[in-house]
């Protein structure tokens, strides 16, 4: 059950976030490895949006 005193909010668009261009997944613990052009994007992103 959700807690009602959690509002849900949006963080941004999903496509931007690193993990959306997955290079590969480690297949001993199931992570997955966001591509070096994800990565970048998402620090140039941060750097951008720091307040």
């Amino acid at each position: 059950m959700a807690n009602p005193k959690v509002e849900r909010t949006n963080l941004g668009m999903d496509s931007t976030a690193a993990w959306a261009d997955i290079d590969h997944v480690l297949s001993d613990t199931g992570v997955p490895i966001p591509s070096e052009t994800a990565v970048t994007e998402a620090k140039e992103w941060v750097e951008e949006n720091q307040k």
